[in-house]
C-alpha cells in the first residue's frame, strides 16, 4: 500500500540524510522523494511516498520521524484531500515530419515542448502522477531517449466554508 508523507524540517546539512537513513532501516521502499524550500526561510518541506505493508509500523516510523532533531512535522496524508503534482521532463526520438503528430498527442495532457533540436523533442509535463505515466506510455513507441521525473510533491487542500453552519457569513464580515 502506498502513503504519501510530507516533512516540515529545518533547511539544513545531513537532514535528509537523516531521514531517508530512518525509513530504510525499517525497510521502507520509497517510491519517489521531492524537497524544496518553503515559504518559511530556513525550512524545507520533504514529500515521500513510500510502499508500506504494515501500518502500525508507519505509526511507528512517524513517531520516529518526529522526534529527529531538525524534523518540525510529519503527516501522513495519503487519505486527505491533497493538492498533489509532479513534472517530468521527456526527451523523444522525433524528426520534422513527426513534430505535428506529437504535438497533437501532448495538447491534451497540457504538456509543451520545451526543446527542439533535429533529432529529438524535449516535452515538459506536470500533473497528477497517473496523467504523466499515461502521457510517458502514448510517447513510448516513439522512443524516449531520456525521461526526468521529479517525484510527488504535495500538501493538503486549503479547508473550505461550510455554508451550513454560517461559516461563510462569519467569513465574508
Amino acid at each position: 500500500m502506498k502513503r504519501i508523507i510530507t516533512a516540515t524540517v529545518r533547511n539544513r546539512s545531513g537532514v535528509l540524510n537523516r531521514v531517508t537513513s530512518l525509513l530504510q532501516r525499517r525497510q521502507f521502499n520509497i517510491e519517489s522523494i521531492s524537497v524544496g524550500r518553503t515559504e518559511t526561510e530556513g525550512m524545507s518541506k520533504m514529500t515521500f511516498v513510500v510502499d508500506v505493508e504494515d501500518f502500525q509500523k508507519l505509526e511507528q516510523v512517524t513517531k520516529q520521524l518526529n522526534k529527529q532533531i531538525d524534523v518540525i512535522k510529519v503527516s501522513d496524508i495519503t487519505d486527505k484531500a491533497i493538492v498533489a503534482r509532479e513534472l517530468a521532463l521527456i526527451k523523444i526520438v522525433s524528426n520534422s515530419q513527426l513534430r505535428a503528430e506529437i504535438q497533437g498527442i501532448i495538447e491534451p495532457f497540457r504538456a509543451s515542448i520545451i526543446d527542439v533540436s533535429k533529432d529529438s523533442l524535449s516535452i515538459q509535463v506536470t500533473g497528477k502522477p497517473d496523467k504523466v505515466e499515461a502521457l510517458i506510455e502514448l510517447l513510448r513507441p516513439y522512443g524516449i531517449k531520456e525521461l526526468a521525473r521529479t517525484g510527488l510533491t504535495a500538501f493538503v487542500r486549503g479547508q473550505q466554508p461550510n455554508i451550513q453552519d454560517g461559516t461563510v457569513q462569519s467569513l465574508l464580515g
